[in-house]
């Protein structure tokens, strides 16, 4: 049987893309996986994540990795909902993987609170048939979910790196670090608004812009 698991990196992040990957292995190499040391993405350093990942390459049969830039999160963050429209964009995109996978089970990590309503989310967006697991956590139960979690970091964690190259040290990009904040007030005071890389929609992003123009009302 060939078996996937996929996740993502960078959802909760106001600077970058989000970063969903997919692996593929046979039944007889998920013992390999689990030998090599893979886990939940967030468990393990940096470097230990770049060690693996040319590790789990070498043991997938195929891969796929899809970033979502933060202009089509804006857009659908801004036509509804946030939660559930970003659950469904999240789906859309694992569904994508699943389809170029072709796996006869796949697990994934559950964007949504109902964990089934994501896998089915997922079941109905595929043109062929196969067995969809959705489950909270999954990249800590399930060694392919684990490898895909490391996958999606250290593409995410690459993306992050030129963005750095271009803008400076910004911290994470995670909403809870102080260093990003100044980061995007920075770019207000600079250029007025933000480049491509922020999402704008996220409310701390719509908050310093806010912020931003009533400073410039009351200098005027």
């Amino acid at each position: 049987m060939l078996i996937a698991g996929v996740d993502e990196a960078g959802r909760g992040c106001v600077v970058g893309p989000l970063v969903v990957a997919g692996v593929t292995v046979k039944t007889h190499n998920l013992e390999s996986l689990i030998d090599l040391g893979v886990k939940d993405s967030k468990l393990l350093s940096p470097k230990k994540r770049e060690t693996l990942y040319p590790e789990i390459i070498k043991l997938t049969e195929k891969h796929h990795i899809i970033k979502v830039p933060p202009a089509q999160i804006d857009k659908v963050v801004r036509s509804g909902r946030i939660l559930h429209k970003l659950n469904r964009l999240e789906a859309q995109t694992m569904a994508k993987i699943i389809e170029i996978l072709r796996p006869d089970e796949a697990y994934v990590d559950a964007a949504d609170v109902l964990e089934h309503r994501f896998g089915n989310h997922i079941n109905e967006l595929l043109r062929f048939k196969t067995r969809i697991i959705s489950e909270h956590k999954a990249d800590r139960t399930y060694p392919i979910v684990s490898a895909a979690s490391i996958i999606a970091k250290v593409e995410r964690d690459c993306e992050i790196a030129k963005l750095k190259v271009k803008y400076g040290d910004f911290g994470s990009g995670y909403l809870t670090d102080d260093k990003t904040m100044v980061f995007l007030k920075r770019l207000l005071d600079t250029n007025g608004d933000f480049p491509s890389c922020v999402r704008k929609s996220w409310k701390p992003a719509q908050r310093a812009k806010s912020e931003q123009g009533t400073l410039q009302t009351k200098l005027i």
